[in-house]
């Protein structure tokens, strides 16, 4: 797998000239950096310096993705977050961090290692300690989870499972146009992690809730979200709540697992970054 890439590096060397308080955002599986295009706008236009880095690997585009699907193979979650903790001491200000599904566990990864100034997790898949396993979230992760086998393989998912898994709260048309332009194969390696966490105590889908120097966090839940239901969500605001910062909580009323994506994006970046505004400046 590579190390910082190019594109990281200039996004480093840009927030670090700008003087701005930097924002990184962490995609979650099926997705790619360019999900948070539209976020970092909104960001920007706000007066932070957004970075966008991808997993080790990350094809740049959709297309590239969907033809070369065995890139995204065997990464695990410490891999991953070990990626995003590489880009982040490279900036000169801690920054705020933002991640969705996966991303969101990562994000709470990171700000366990004290390197988030301030970070919200949206829909965050489980760590262990997380114990609520609802029907729904046993039947997104059912397209990895099937086969032992798909531990060490990239996993598309179809339509019909992208709709139920992200696409759930918004029409047939949108739900296509979203599959269209955002869905990319993903390791099947993190679902099994996150599966396994609470048997197995080396697992690498853990977060150290307690570092008081983890900063302020906002657990963000979608009300309908089928992948990360509230009970999940629940589950991991209390977990956070045993560290001494600011820890709080915001349901996006019927919205599913896309709501980073889908048509009220703009809703939930706002909520993110009301909160980030509130602690970094």
């Amino acid at each position: 797998m590579e190390s910082i890439t190019a594109e990281e590096e200039h996004e480093i060397e840009v927030a670090n000239s700008s003087g701005q308080t930097p924002v990184v955002f962490i995609h979650g599986l099926w997705l790619l950096p360019s999900s948070w295009d539209r976020w970092t706008a909104v960001f920007e236009g706000a007066g932070y310096a957004p970075l966008t880095p991808g997993w080790p690997d990350d094809p740049a585009t959709t297309g590239e993705a969907k033809a070369h699907p065995e890139v995204f193979a065997k990464k695990t979650i410490g891999q991953v977050a070990d990626h995003y903790a590489d880009v982040i001491e490279r900036l000169e200000k801690k920054p705020a961090v933002i991640g969705h599904s996966f991303g969101g566990l990562l994000a709470q990864i990171v700000a366990g290692r004290g390197l988030s100034a301030a970070t919200v997790a949206i829909d965050a898949a489980p760590s262990r300690g997380v114990l609520p396993l609802p029907m729904s979230a046993l039947r997104s992760a059912t397209p990895v989870l099937k086969n032992p086998l798909n531990r060490h393989r990239a996993i598309p998912l179809t339509f019909d499972q992208f709709r139920f898994a992200f696409a759930n709260a918004v029409s047939e048309d949108e739900a296509t146009e979203l599959f269209e332009t955002f869905a990319v194969p993903a390791p099947g390696a993190p679902v099994f992690q996150s599966a396994a966490a609470n048997l197995n105590p080396w697992t690498e889908a853990k977060v150290d809730t307690e570092n008081p120097n983890r900063g302020p966090m906002l657990i963000i839940s979608g009300e309908k979200d089928n992948t990360v239901p509230r009970a999940i969500s629940d589950a991991t605001f209390k977990r956070q709540q045993r560290n001494g910062g600011v820890t709080e909580f915001a349901e996006i009323p019927n919205r599913g697992h896309a709501l980073t994506i889908d048509n009220g994006w703009r809703e939930v970046a706002d909520t993110a970054l009301g909160f980030v505004e509130r602690f970094v400046s």
